[in-house]
């Protein structure tokens, strides 16, 4: 790192459990952000800030004036233009340093498959439960890390699935692909800052992933933010998942 580099990571350096080695780990990892809305906002910003030195932002849809309550990182300037566009803008803004590509398009899960194996980790802010259970069944078949968050009116929940590690449960565990209700943010609502706890903490996760950290593997996290509490159930394996079983 070069004396700028020192400056700008110093309060992240600091930390015994980062240290230079590990700011050097961010800086030479790579992740792939799904979605660029509530979630996808913070999880961009905040890796974006860490030095994570290579960022590819991948979503299809444009921004439109409903999602500047909880999308942070668009804002009125951005309506009408792709998100991930408008996401690498801000984001360079707050670090020029790092690389950040984007993919504006719907991808098959077999060219999703090989972005997904071009990246150190991925981290899910998708708001649909078919992203969700395609992005789960590719990283657990080429073996990345996933972390993975919902947010939904005043409450949300977060994971990590270290596929790289034996027995690792998966997102199919937790729900069956048939059956599953499709509420979103736009049929039944979402508190702006519930989904800027959620991101954040999937953007913590994926910092704890790259510098040898305790992460949520194994843990499903619940925010009820009605109440403010947060609840940490164990995830195990489901002997009957067709995905990681």
């Amino acid at each position: 790192m070069n004396d700028q580099q020192l400056l700008r990571y110093s309060r992240q350096i600091l930390l015994p459990e980062v240290g230079i080695d590990g700011q050097q780990e961010i800086l030479a990892s790579r992740v792939l952000v799904i979605g660029m809305g509530g979630l996808g906002s913070p999880i961009t910003l905040y890796l974006a800030a860490s030095g994570v030195g290579h960022l590819t932002l991948l979503d299809f849809d444009e921004v439109e004036l409903s999602n500047l309550q909880r999308q942070i990182i668009h804002n009125e300037h951005s309506i009408g233009t792709a998100k991930t566009l408008s996401a690498q803008v801000q984001a360079a803004k707050i670090n020029s340093e790092i690389q950040i590509n984007t993919i504006n398009q719907k991808l098959d899960p077999k060219a999703l498959s090989d972005i997904i194996s071009d990246h150190d980790i991925i981290v899910d802010g998708s708001d649909n439960f078919e992203t969700r259970f395609m992005v789960n069944q590719l990283c657990h078949d080429t073996q990345k890390p996933l972390v993975s968050g919902a947010v939904i009116r005043m409450e949300g929940q977060i994971s990590t699935y270290d596929f790289r590690e034996q027995n690792a449960p998966c997102y199919r565990c937790l729900y069956a692909e048939e059956g599953e209700t499709e509420d979103t943010c736009s049929t039944t609502g979402v508190l702006s800052p519930v989904a800027g706890i959620v991101g954040s903490i999937q953007a913590t996760e994926v910092l704890k992933i790259i510098t040898g950290l305790p992460t949520l593997h194994g843990k499903l996290l619940l925010l009820d933010a009605k109440y403010m509490q947060f609840r940490t159930m164990n995830l195990k394996k489901d002997p009957a998942c067709p995905v990681c079983n």
